[in-house]
C-alpha cells in the first residue's frame, strides 16, 4: 500500500463516519473531504473544483429547476387529481397513488414529486380513514423507486453514468436504467400496494386532520383577565393537565426563555411556553384564557393597547408598520395551516424572524412542531430543521405564497401553487422536448437541459426570481466535491486496492457473489450516509472489482446505481424519508418495518434482471 493509497483511504473512512454520525451537513463534509485531498497533495489546488463542471453537476442543477417549473404551472395537478381516487378500494388506490409517484419520479426531483402528491396522500388517509403515515411512507418509497428508471430519475444514476463516461466507455442514455429500474420499481410497487402499507405503524388517530406531527410548542401571552395571571406554574401546570398540555418555559419582560420551575408565578404580559397535542392545543389556551403570541393584532385589540402602553417604542414601530403593510387579509380570510418544512428549503437553519412573516405575507408563526425533541428557545429565533411542521396563521393566498417561495408543503389538501394551464402545457411540452433530445441522442443530457431552462426563463415558466431558489445548493456542491475525490479514489489504486480485499475475503474469486456484495453495501451505505455520496464512492470499487474480475463492468455500475436509490431502512438515507417523519408522526425504527422486506426484495429481483440485462 502506498502512502497515496493509505492517505485517500483514510479520508474515505473519515467522511463517510461523518456522513453516518451527522454532526455536519453533508455538503460540509464533502467541501472537508475535497479541501483535506488538496492540503495533502492528492488533488493539485488548480483542479480541485473541476468537478462543478461535470455534466452531472449541470444536469442535475437543470432538472430541479424543471421540477420546479412543473410543480408551480400545476402541470402534474389535473393528472393526480383524474388519476388517484380518493375513496373506494384501498389497494387499488394504494397502488395508483404510489404508481403516480414513481412515474412522476422518473421525469422530475424525487422530493418535487412527493411534495406534489402529499397533499393527495391527506386527502385519501382522511377519505380511508387510516392513520397518515399508511399512506405518506409507501408514496416516499414509490417515489424513491421511480427515479432509478431513468437518467435524470435520481441523482446516483448521474454520478454512475457520469462516472462510466471518464472512464471511457461513454456515458449512459435516457432510458438504458429503464430495463432493470423498472422491473425493480414495478416488483416493488406491487409488495408496497398489497402487503407493504400494512406493515408501516399507525402513529396517532386517523385522518388527515389528525396528522401525528407530535406535540406542538406554542407560545401564549398572560393576559389582565387570563386565569393564569398570578398563579405558580405548578398550579397552571395542573389546570392544563386536564388537556394534555404542560408549560416547558416562560419568557419575562421579553428576556430569553427560562425553564418552567414549579414555584415561578406567571405575571401580565408574561409568554408562557407551553407543549401541546394539536387536537388539544386551542382548549388548553381558552381554558387559562390566554392568546397565541402570533395571532393577528386586530383578533386582540385590549391586548395590544395595553402592549403599546408598556412598550412605547414598540407601539410606533407597529403604526408605521400598518402604513406599509399590502392588502391585510379580512377576518373572514384568515385560516390555520399546517405546513412541513421540506430538506432543501431556504428555511433550514434559520430561524423564523429572518422570514419577515408580517411584512412580506401577513402571515403568523402560532406553533412549532419537532418530533422527537423538546426546545424552550423562543419560536422565532428558533432555528429549524426539515420535517419541522409550522402551524401558521393567515390568508389562503398568502399562506400559499409562504409555501411555495420558502420550500413548504401542506399537510391538509391545498393547492400551494395558481394553476396556468397555457403555462402547464409549455412546461409539459419542453420537459417532453428536452427527455426526447437526450434520449434519442439529438445532443448531450446536460445541454439538452440547459435549453430547456433557458426557454424556461424566457417564456417565464418559473419566475426569474424563484430560479436559484429552486436549487438545492446542498447537493451541487456535494456532487461537485465528491467528483474529484472520487477521481483520486480511482487514479490512486485504491479503488483496486479495496476490490482486491473484497475479492480475496469475500468474494472468493466468484463474479456473481462480488456484484451481489456490491449491491449490497451500496444499498447499506445508502441508508445511512447521502445517496449521492454513496454513488461516488462506490462506483470506483464496483468498476476495479469488474476489472479484476474481467467481466462486464456495466453489471457492477448498474447494481450501484440501483442500491443508491434503495435507502429504505432509516429516515436519514434520503431526503422523502425526511420529509415524512414529522407528518407521518414516525420514529427513527418505524422505517424498517416495511423498509427491509422491500430491500430484501430488490435484491432478489435485481439481480437476475442484471444479470439478464447486463451479462457478465
Amino acid at each position: 500500500m502506498t502512502l497515496d493509497q493509505l492517505l485517500i483511504l483514510v479520508i474515505l473512512a473519515v467522511t463517510i463516519a461523518l456522513f453516518i454520525w451527522g454532526p455536519w451537513r453533508h455538503d460540509m463534509v464533502a467541501l472537508a473531504s475535497l479541501l483535506t485531498c488538496v492540503f495533502t497533495g492528492l488533488i493539485p489546488p488548480e483542479n480541485a473544483f473541476s468537478g462543478f463542471g461535470h455534466p452531472a453537476v449541470v444536469t442535475v442543477a437543470c432538472v430541479l429547476i424543471l421540477s420546479r417549473g412543473l410543480q408551480n404551472t400545476g402541470a402534474m395537478d389535473a393528472l393526480a387529481q383524474r388519476v388517484v381516487p380518493r375513496s373506494g378500494n384501498i389497494t387499488l388506490a394504494m397502488l395508483l397513488l404510489t404508481g403516480l409517484g414513481a412515474f412522476l419520479s422518473g421525469f422530475m426531483n424525487n422530493v418535487g414529486a412527493l411534495a406534489l402528491l402529499m397533499p393527495v396522500a391527506a386527502d385519501m388517509a382522511e377519505k380511508q380513514n387510516l392513520p397518515p403515515g399508511k399512506i405518506l411512507m409507501p408514496l416516499s418509497f414509490a417515489t424513491i423507486l421511480g427515479g432509478m428508471t431513468t437518467l435524470i430519475g435520481t441523482p446516483p444514476n448521474l454520478v454512475v453514468s457520469g462516472f462510466r463516461a471518464s472512464a471511457g466507455a461513454g456515458s449512459y442514455g435516457m432510458f438504458d436504467f429503464t430495463p432493470v429500474g423498472l422491473a425493480v420499481t414495478l416488483v416493488g410497487l406491487l409488495f408496497i400496494g398489497l402487503i407493504g402499507w400494512r406493515l408501516v405503524p399507525g402513529r396517532g388517530q386517523t385522518g388527515a386532520a389528525s396528522f401525528d406531527t407530535g406535540t406542538y410548542l406554542t407560545e401564549a401571552v398572560v393576559g389582565e383577565k387570563s386565569a393564569a395571571a398570578g398563579k405558580s406554574l405548578r398550579e397552571i401546570g395542573k389546570l392544563l393537565s386536564t388537556e394534555d398540555a404542560q408549560v416547558v418555559g416562560i419568557v419575562h419582560n421579553d428576556a430569553r426563555v427560562s425553564p418552567a420551575t414549579p414555584w415561578h408565578r406567571a405575571h401580565i404580559g408574561d409568554i408562557l411556553v407551553i407543549e401541546a397535542e394539536p387536537e388539544s392545543l386551542a382548549a388548553s389556551l381558552s381554558s387559562l384564557g390566554l392568546k397565541m403570541v402570533g395571532e393577528p393584532e386586530g383578533e386582540r385589540k385590549k391586548k395590544g393597547k395595553r402592549d403599546n402602553l408598556d412598550n412605547p417604542a414598540t407601539a410606533k414601530s407597529k403604526e408605521k408598520g400598518a402604513d406599509k403593510e399590502r392588502n391585510p387579509p379580512d377576518r373572514e380570510e384568515v385560516q390555520l395551516r399546517e405546513l412541513v418544512v421540506m430538506p432543501n428549503s431556504i428555511l433550514v437553519g434559520r430561524s423564523i424572524r429572518f422570514s419577515h412573516l408580517s411584512a412580506r405575507y401577513q402571515i403568523h408563526l402560532l406553533a412549532l412542531s419537532r418530533r422527537g425533541r423538546r426546545s424552550v428557545r423562543r419560536l422565532r429565533s428558533t432555528p429549524l430543521l426539515a420535517g419541522d411542521a409550522l402551524l401558521m396563521m393567515g390568508a389562503d393566498d398568502n399562506l400559499n405564497s409562504f409555501a411555495r417561495d420558502q420550500g413548504c408543503v401542506p399537510l391538509a389538501q391545498r393547492h400551494i401553487s395558481m394553476p396556468n394551464k397555457e403555462k402547464s402545457a409549455i412546461a409539459l411540452i419542453g420537459m417532453a422536448l428536452a427527455v426526447c433530445g437526450a434520449a434519442f441522442g439529438l445532443i448531450p443530457a446536460a445541454i439538452s437541459f440547459a435549453a430547456c431552462v433557458l426557454a424556461f426563463m424566457a417564456l417565464k415558466v418559473v419566475p426569474l426570481r424563484n430560479i436559484y431558489e429552486a436549487l438545492d445548493g446542498s447537493v451541487i456542491v456535494l456532487l461537485g466535491t465528491l467528483i474529484a475525490v472520487a477521481d483520486v479514489i480511482e487514479t490512486t489504486g485504491a479503488a483496486d486496492l479495496v476490490a482486491q480485499v473484497l475479492l480475496d475475503n469475500l468474494a472468493q474469486g466468484s463474479a456473481l457473489v462480488a456484484l451481489a456484495l456490491i449491491l449490497i453495501i451500496t444499498m447499506t451505505l445508502s441508508d445511512f450516509m447521502n445517496n449521492v455520496a454513496t454513488a461516488a464512492v462506490m462506483c470506483s470499487i464496483a468498476f476495479s472489482t469488474a476489472e479484476q474480475l474481467a467481466v462486464n463492468p456495466d453489471s457492477f455500475l448498474m447494481a450501484v446505481a440501483i442500491g443508491a436509490s434503495c435507502a429504505f431502512l432509516t429516515p436519514v438515507g434520503h431526503q422523502n424519508n425526511t420529509l415524512i417523519l414529522g407528518p407521518g408522526g414516525f420514529d427513527f425504527g418505524d422505517y424498517w418495518r416495511m423498509g427491509l422486506p422491500l430491500e430484501i426484495l430488490v435484491i432478489m429481483v435485481s439481480i437476475p434482471v442484471l444479470l439478464w440485462v447486463w451479462p457478465l
